[in-house]
């Protein structure tokens, strides 16, 4: 008998994640690949799996604990070692050679140090290592109704990028989507539609303060279903466009669902259950995720709603009930507070955002008490029952609501992956548990000629990595030499104020022991910041203490999202504390916090006086 460690896997450069579920207990039997726990990031949930069939002898978290990559979850008596020596989640980690799924080398655009760098997305096991990749079936025989030298599945931002991409370079290109209009989650029910609101939310909320500098506009009158109008217009502009794209660069665009038949066959059923057979070279799936959805939850009551619901704005409940304290849960709570809704928000962790610095949050949550948003935390709904009066919800935790009925209640608790809906067992691609699909440092799956993006291939899931994946397949499946190295991917919280992050935080920094240093600027000595009567922000940058460069950084504030850009491009070029000091910033601007950070680190600061230490 041998006793193998199960560790956290590649979780997309995301540090202390909490353990939101324990699935199994000691003494319990699991199969290999079957979930231990479930963590939660900011945007989404994941299981980490058993390295193999066994018994589970040791527990080495709790439920609460948060872990990063690499911790050990559990211990596992098993009569067979793990392959190599190596546990299933050290294996999906990207391999050192750069080699592609299907066995060649790739050439690597640009060299990155290992410290500070975003990981690729976890890579499939080796050939020797493959022996639960299911076997694909075998061609159907059939006469096809639609032949393309590359097929993308899902049209979101990184699906019509991989397909607008692919065309580009010369590609013969068929984009599925199941919706009437391109654009996936983000464009139709997510990114774009939450933007339009929260900037309606931005004005009402200016214009409540107009009054304290002598501008006085008065109570404002909210037309919903003009609300609700202005916000699909927003989105109708961006799909037309799409649309318009596709047809210029002759993209055929099938709608309906695709599942696999074989390695080289998908089947599209339409909305009127008719179904086409479509031959393909080569294949991106790019099929996104949904909302996870809560079993304490009477999901067959409207009036339970997801982050798709809550953006359709059916109405301003009097009482709104927030499930989760991530990105999406605080951003709908900010619209709807603006609109006039009572809101209460319940969060599991002991901070808003676990993913973000504890001082990034500070300055959000400070705000959302002072406009009365309620915020418990270290709290849990164990149970929610639909009444003819509201949504009757009762907690456990450290911070109980006084209140205990809601008009609506909006579940923002994480995203899961559609991996599993495609039948892509049928072509040989290696699907996880949780509908993840592990693809190696050039996208691709463990079947060479099908790539996977986006939601699917786990941490981060935003709209940006996608993005920049889907691009890379494109010129992958086109025959460019290329790998995935981007050093870091910003996160944004389009709050009230915002708060953005990119690369090493704080917390991440000291669990890993890095020596860093820290440069911070409160906007309480930014002039523009004054004017905009909006000083409780701040900038930061971490500092790698041995070589000064910038590794790291974080900013709360309005605008922060416009702003972490300047950050992002400072470590993906390497930049030292001189180079971002020494840069001309525009004068008055909330962008030269950025300047006068690095400055505070340097101790060149004039902005502030800060005492020398002896």
């Amino acid at each position: 008998m041998a006793e193998i460690e199960s560790k956290v896997p590649d979780i997309g450069g995301h540090g202390d994640v909490p353990v939101i579920e324990i699935l199994v207990a000691v003494g319990d039997t699991v199969k290999k690949d079957q979930g231990l726990v479930t963590l939660e990031s900011d945007k989404a949930t994941m299981e980490v799996p058993a390295v193999a069939d066994g018994v589970i002898k040791v527990l080495k978290v709790k439920l609460g604990d948060s872990v990063s990559e690499g911790a050990v979850i559990a211990v596992i008596e098993s009569a067979l070692p793990s392959p190599a020596g190596q546990s299933t989640a050290d294996a999906v980690l990207p391999s050192p050679s750069g080699r592609g799924a299907g066995g060649e080398a790739a050439a690597v655009e640009s060299a990155r140090p290992a410290s500070n760098q975003a990981r690729p997305s976890p890579q499939p096991l080796s050939r020797g290592e493959r022996g639960s990749e299911p076997a694909p079936q075998a061609a159907s025989g059939k006469q096809a109704d639609i032949e393309c030298q590359m097929v993308v599945i899902g049209a979101g931002p990184g699906g019509y990028t991989a397909a607008f991409r692919s065309a580009d370079l010369g590609l013969d290109t068929v984009l599925i989507e199941r919706y009437a209009t391109l654009g996936g989650v983000c464009l139709n029910v997510g990114c774009i539609p939450s933007k339009a609101l929260l900037h309606a939310a931005d004005v009402i909320e200016q214009a409540s303060h107009a009054s304290d500098y002598g501008v006085d506009f008065g109570k404002p009158k909210i037309s919903i279903d003009k609300l609700r109008g202005y916000k699909d217009g927003v989105v109708g502009q961006l799909t037309k466009g799409l649309a318009g794209m596709a047809k210029q660069r002759k993209v055929r665009v099938v709608q309906g669902v695709a599942k696999f038949v074989s390695a080289n066959e998908l089947e599209i059923t339409g909305s009127d259950g008719k179904t086409q057979l479509l031959r393909f070279a080569h294949c991106i799936i790019a099929a996104g995720s949904q909302p996870v959805k809560l079993p304490a939850f009477p999901w067959d009551d409207a009036r339970i709603m997801d982050s798709t619901d809550a953006l359709n704005l059916a109405e301003v409940p009097k009482r709104l009930l927030v499930v989760g304290g991530g990105i999406i849960g605080l951003e709908m709570a900010t619209v709807y507070r603006a609109l006039g809704a009572e809101v209460t928000v319940v969060e599991f962790m002991s901070q808003l955002m676990p993913g973000a610095d504890a001082d990034l949050v500070k300055p959000l949550a400070d705000r959302l008490k002072k406009q009365g948003v309620a915020v418990h935390l270290k709290t849990k709904v164990v149970d929610a029952k639909a009444q003819k009066n509201g949504i009757a919800c009762s907690f456990e935790g450290e911070s109980i609501p006084d209140g205990k009925l809601y008009d609506r209640v909006l579940v923002s608790v994480g995203r899961s992956a559609n991996g599993g809906k495609l039948d892509a067992d049928k072509a040989g691609v290696l699907v996880g548990e949780r509908g993840l699909i592990p693809v190696d440092a050039q996208m691709r799956t463990n079947v060479p000629h099908i790539f996977a993006i986006g939601d699917l291939v786990g941490q981060p899931m935003l709209a940006h990595k996608a993005t920049h994946e889907g691009k890379l397949a494109a010129e992958v499946a086109a025959g460019e030499k290329k790998e995935w190295v981007a050093r870091v991917i910003p996160s944004v919280a389009y709050t009230d104020p915002e708060i953005a992050w990119v690369g090493v935080t704080e917390t991440e920094a000291k669990a890993k022991g890095l020596k860093v240093g820290v440069g911070k600027f409160p906007w309480a000595a930014s002039g523009r910041a004054i004017g905009l009567a909006r000083t409780e922000g701040f900038t930061k940058l971490i500092f790698d203490e041995d070589s000064h460069r910038v590794i790291g950084g974080g900013i709360a504030g309005v605008h922060a999202g416009e702003l972490i850009s300047e950050v992002a491009l400072a470590i993906e070029m390497g930049c030292e504390v001189h180079d971002i000091g020494s840069t001309i910033h525009p004068h008055p601007t909330l962008g030269e916090s950025v300047g006068m950070a690095a400055e505070v680190y340097d101790g060149s600061i004039t902005d502030l006086y800060i005492p020398k230490k002896r």
